[in-house]
């Protein structure tokens, strides 16, 4: 994590910021994935927990563009990390507040029948999705996952393994809680496996990362902002 204090109207506050993807979770991907406004400060406020409200009443904001050069280059490892096929062995959930260490099944098998069937449902709903938007022939080309619905097909493929329970559609639903506080870098490789495999003919390119190019755009514009700045007497 990076630190940084900064002055506000109302006092002092500390902001703590991701440094490497590994800091971040699935949770806070969907987040910014799903922000309907995503300038610096909502950007900042979902990376450091802080309120964006309370990020505009800092009285320099010249003391931001540490974590503006951060949000851009999270943006150039997120594009990486969507390229990469490489599959973590292992993860970490907490479930019930107790760390649960399993181990990734090499083949990602789906089990048990049940909840094969809802992932089934689920990768065939988005790919429906997809080819409602953009039609039968274009649809692959276009093909763009959420990351919520990543989300609930990796609560598919972890809830039994992590619980130990028998299968139940609800509450392999509600597992996606618990999805959510998964390190980014183990989340999506794993499920940009299962839309690049599952059905086996389906290999298509996946560009999840599409949000982060509206924040290298803010990034962009606010260099361009600060540069001006400096030529106002």
């Amino acid at each position: 994590m990076i630190n940084k204090t900064v002055k506000t109207h109302k006092g002092k506050l500390s902001v703590a910021m991701p440094e490497s993807l590994d800091e971040i979770t699935l949770g806070q991907m969907i987040t910014l994935q799903s922000a309907e406004k995503l300038g610096d400060a909502e950007a900042i406020s979902i990376l450091s927990g802080i309120p964006a409200e309370e990020l505009k009443q800092i009285k320099d904001a010249s003391e931001l563009s540490v974590f503006s050069e951060l949000i851009l280059k999270l943006a150039f490892s997120i594009k990486n990390l969507y390229n990469s096929d490489a599959i973590p062995n292992l993860v970490i959930l907490d479930v019930d507040g107790v760390s649960k260490r399993m181990k990734v099944i090499s083949d990602l098998a789906i089990e048990p029948a049940g909840a094969y069937w809802a992932a089934r449902d689920i990768i065939a709903d988005e790919i429906a999705s997809h080819i409602k938007k953009y039609g039968n022939d274009d649809w692959q080309a276009n093909f763009n996952p959420s990351l919520q619905v990543c989300s609930k097909l990796l609560a598919q493929y972890f809830y039994c393994r992590a619980t130990g329970k028998p299968y139940d559609e609800y509450q392999a639903a509600a597992f996606v809680n618990v999805i959510n506080t998964m390190r980014v870098t183990e989340a999506l490789p794993i499920s940009k496996h299962f839309f690049t495999s599952y059905p086996h003919f389906l290999k298509v390119k996946t560009g999840f990362w599409h949000q982060f190019r509206q924040l290298w755009k803010n990034v962009q514009e606010y260099r361009r902002l600060k540069n001006l700045s400096t030529l106002i007497p």
